[in-house]
């Protein structure tokens, strides 16, 4: 039996109970883009109060915002992309672009934590009076804008890494603007200038809890590794409980994008298997990946002849 090649790569994107990996296009394009447009606005707001009131918390917090402005644009950019057709030189598209994009907004906000970190340490040395009043007033706001924002994305924030990272940041700044809320109350009352810079602390240690975790994410899908959600020995397990299937090798695992993965594998059939066997032994092989999250299956077929010849020629190689 020659060697065979599975030129049907089984993209079955809508098939094999993997509904939960489907992001609805037209839901999360609205929700980037009534997310962009409440913080845009929120941000002119903070920054108009942060000067006037003197509050280093809500210009930071205003930074992180715009942070996030700019990370909802490039993801919302990068879906776009991802959706875009391959092309001679990019026979799969721009997939890359949304792994490429979570990366960015990462990298963007741990820049942020650096800038919020090194300013708010030199203002609790330095305490200035601000208006806590205002402050909490507007704090107020942000939760009400982060909040509701948030929710856009909860459906679809376990279905793609940049849909996860813009509800991350949206939570993240809801619960940062309920401290400073409550530091602008506490200063209110107490007079205490230094619980601005304080919590202006206790938003970076947030971002940077919520950041990290993504990173890692994104920095393992750069480097062609396996995705999170995706184990390859379950993988190579469920391709050997396919019938006529006797070994798995050069079993290569990992992202085209930030919601979809790609393999590539050897497997070893046993040599008088049909030309209707090895048919059969492929879709049910695609079949069984589908299910695991793998939606791009490229398998090529070795009978077990070949593997013996292989072994005795000393050249049987495994990975």
């Amino acid at each position: 039996m020659e060697h065979q090649h599975s030129h049907d790569h089984g993209h079955e994107h809508h098939g094999h109970g993997h509904h939960h990996h489907q992001l609805d296009m037209a839901r999360t394009n609205r929700a980037f883009v009534i997310g962009i447009a409440l913080n845009v606005a929120f941000v002119g707001v903070e920054v108009g109060m942060g000067f006037t009131t003197g509050s280093l918390a809500l210009l930071t917090d205003a930074g992180h915002n715009l942070a996030d402005v700019a990370s909802l644009t490039i993801a919302l950019l990068a879906l776009k992309l991802a959706a875009a057709r391959p092309k001679e030189q990019y026979t799969y598209g721009y997939k890359k672009a949304t792994i490429l994009a979570a990366l960015a907004n990462a990298v963007i906000l741990l820049a942020a934590v650096g800038g919020i970190v090194y300013e708010a340490v030199e203002r609790v040395l330095t305490p200035v009076p601000v208006e806590g009043g205002v402050v909490a007033a507007v704090a107020g706001i942000g939760i009400a804008i982060n909040a509701v924002t948030a929710l856009l994305f909860f459906r679809d924030k376990d279905k793609d890494l940049n849909v996860k990272g813009a509800y991350l940041h949206l939570v993240a700044d809801a619960l940062v603007s309920v401290g400073v809320m409550v530091a602008g109350l506490a200063i209110t009352f107490t007079a205490w200038y230094w619980l601005d810079s304080a919590i202006s602390i206790v938003v970076a240690v947030v971002i940077f809890a919520g950041t990290w975790s993504l990173l890692k994410d994104t920095v393992r899908l750069s480097l062609d590794g396996v995705p999170q959600s995706i184990s390859v020995s379950e993988v190579r397990k469920k391709m050997l409980g396919v019938p006529g299937v006797i070994d798995v090798h050069h079993l290569h695992v990992w992202g085209l994008s930030t919601t979809q993965a790609a393999l590539t594998c050897h497997v070893v059939l046993h040599s008088e298997a049909s030309l209707a066997e090895v048919s059969r032994i492929k879709a049910d092989i695609r079949a069984g990946v589908t299910e695991l999250g793998i939606q791009h299956a490229t398998v090529e077929v070795e009978s077990s002849l070949e593997q013996c010849s292989d072994k005795e020629a000393g050249s049987c190689s495994r990975t």
